[in-house]
C-alpha cells in the first residue's frame, strides 16, 4: 500500500466514524459508502473483502439467528403475559418496578440481541410504567444499560465479547468459568444507583388497579414449540462444543434460527416472509461493512505500528496494558461503535504481544488457540472496556439507540446529556469492578 493510499484510507476511515458519531448520515449508508470509495481507490479488493467477511461471519450469524429466535417469540403472546404479572409483582412500588426491571431484562439478553430484546420489551416497561404514574424515560435508559451489561454473561450476549473470545479460542463453558461472574457484577453494580438516579420513581407508591385476567395464550402448541426452540439453543450454547461432532454458538443461533421459521410456518402463524422482513438487516449490514473499513486500516500497517509502541511503553508488564486497553476501549466504545474498536484492538493486541515474545508469530493468524494464561486477562479486560464502554453515551451501542428512538416515538425525547446523567456513572462504576476483576485474574493466573 502506498502512502497516499494509507492517507487516504485513514481520511476515509476517519471520516465514516465522525459522519456516524455526529448523525450526520445514516450508519449504514456511511459505512456502506466507505466501503465503495476505499474499492474505488483500489485499497479493498476481492481477497480483502472475503477475509473481512469470514471474521464477520460468527457475529453476524449470532446476531442474525437471536433476531429471529426473538422475533417468534415476541408472536406467541409470552410477552403480554409477562407485562400483566409484572404489573402485579409490583404491588404499586416504583422500588419493585426498577429491580424487576433489571432482573427481568438481565437473564433475556444473555443468550438474545440487545436492541432486538429492548423492542421486545418496550411495551411491557413502558405499559407498568404509565400504571404507576411515572415516567418511563429513566426506566427505558436503565433497560439499554442492563441489556448491554447483561451480554457479559455468556460468550455470546454481546458480539464484541464473542469476537474477542472467539479470536483467542475461548468456549461457552471457559467464558462462563472466567468471566460470566464479572457480567453479573457487572449488572449489580446498576442496583445502587437506582435510588439515586431516579427517585421520582424509586419512591413512588401508588395504588395499582387490580389486574385482570392474564391475556389468553392462543396458539398453546405454538408456545411450547417456540419456548423449546429457545431452550435447544441455549442447550447448545452449553454443550454444543463439548458434543462428538462440535457446534459453534454460530452455527447454534443458525439452527435455531431455522427451528424458529420451521415452526412459524408449520403453524402457520404468518409468512415465514413477514419474520425475515422484519429482521434488522440494517445493522447487519453496517456491521459487515464496518468490518471491511477495519480490514482496510488493518492493511495500512498503522495498528502493527501501536503493537510497537505499546511494547516500548509497557514492554512484559501485561497487567499495566490489561488496564490501558480497559480503560481506552471503555472510552472509545462511548463514542463509537464498538464492533470496530474491539477489531482494530484484536490485531493491535495480537501485535504487542507477538512483540513481547509472548506468542509466537503464527499467533497473528487465524485459529490460534494457544495463548499463555498470562495474556488472557489482557483480552478479557478488552471485553469489558468494549461491552460497558457503551453504557456512558446515547451513540454507544445500539440497545441505546433503539431505546431513545422508542421514548421519542412515545413523545419524551431523550437528549444526549440526558442519557449520559444516567449512563456515566454507572459506566465508570462498571469499569472500576471490571478492573478489579481483572486484576484478580491476574492474581490467580500468576
Amino acid at each position: 500500500m502506498s502512502d497516499l493510499q494509507i492517507y487516504l484510507t485513514l481520511a476515509v476511515f476517519g471520516a465514516v466514524i465522525l459522519a456516524i458519531a455526529f448523525d450526520v448520515i445514516d450508519m449504514a449508508v456511511a459505512a456502506l459508502l466507505g466501503v465503495c470509495v476505499l474499492v474505488a481507490l483500489d485499497v479493498l479488493r476481492e481477497p480483502d473483502i472475503m477475509e473481512a467477511l469470514r471474521t464477520a461471519g460468527g457475529p453476524l450469524a449470532l446476531l442474525f439467528g437471536g433476531m429471529v429466535v426473538a422475533r417468534v417469540l415476541g408472536k406467541t403472546g409470552i410477552f403480554e403475559r409477562v407485562g400483566a404479572i409484572y404489573l402485579r409483582a409490583t404491588h404499586g412500588s416504583g422500588k419493585r418496578y426498577l429491580i424487576l426491571l433489571v432482573l427481568l431484562v438481565a437473564p433475556i439478553c444473555a443468550f438474545l440481541p440487545n436492541a432486538t430484546t429492548v423492542i421486545l420489551l418496550a411495551p411491557v416497561i413502558i405499559g407498568v410504567a404509565r400504571a404507576l404514574k411515572v415516567s418511563f424515560v429513566g426506566p427505558m435508559v436503565i433497560a439499554a444499560i442492563v441489556s448491554n451489561s447483561a451480554g457479559m454473561l455468556t460468550l455470546v450476549g454481546d458480539p464484541a465479547t464473542f469476537l474477542v473470545g472467539s479470536s483467542i479460542g475461548m468456549t461457552f463453558g471457559q467464558y462462563l468459568q472466567k468471566v460470566s461472574l464479572a457480567g453479573l457484577l457487572a449488572v449489580a453494580v446498576i442496583f445502587p444507583f437506582l435510588p439515586r438516579l431516579m427517585p421520582e420513581v424509586w419512591n413512588v407508591r401508588t395504588e395499582v388497579t387490580r389486574a385482570a385476567a392474564l391475556p389468553p395464550i392462543e396458539r398453546p402448541a405454538f408456545v411450547a414449540f417456540a419456548l423449546v426452540i429457545l431452550a435447544v439453543m441455549v442447550a447448545l450454547f452449553l454443550a454444543g462444543e463439548a458434543l462428538p461432532t462440535k457446534i459453534v454458538p454460530p452455527a447454534v443461533a443458525i439452527i435455531a434460527a431455522t427451528l424458529a421459521l420451521l415452526v412459524v410456518y408449520g403453524a402457520r402463524v404468518e409468512p415465514v416472509d413477514n419474520v425475515i422482513r422484519d429482521i434488522d438487516w440494517k445493522t447487519l449490514v453496517f456491521l459487515g461493512a464496518i468490518f471491511c473499513l477495519v480490514q482496510a486500516f488493518t492493511k495500512t500497517g498503522l495498528l502493527q505500528g501501536f503493537s510497537l509502541t505499546l511494547y516500548g511503553w509497557f514492554g512484559l508488564e501485561f497487567t499495566r496494558v490489561a488496564l490501558v486497553l480497559l480503560a481506552g476501549i471503555g472510552i472509545l466504545s462511548s463514542l463509537l461503535a464498538n464492533i470496530p474498536v474491539v477489531a482494530a484492538s484484536l490485531v493491535m493486541t495480537k501485535g504487542y504481544l507477538v512483540a513481547a515474545e509472548a506468542v509466537p508469530e503464527a499467533a497473528l493468524m487465524a485459529g490460534f488457540t494457544s495463548w499463555p494464561a498470562e495474556t488472557v486477562p489482557v483480552f478479557i479486560a478488552m471485553m469489558f472496556g468494549a461491552t460497558l464502554g457503551g453504557n456512558a453515551t446515547l451513540i454507544g451501542a445500539s440497545a441505546n439507540i433503539v431505546s431513545v428512538g422508542i421514548c421519542a416515538s412515545q413523545g419524551e425525547r431523550v437528549t444526549f446529556v440526558r442519557f449520559m446523567r444516567y449512563g456515566l456513572p454507572i459506566t465508570i462504576a462498571q469499569l472500576g469492578v471490571s478492573a478489579l476483576y481483572v486484576l484478580a485474574l491476574v492474581w490467580l493466573a500468576s
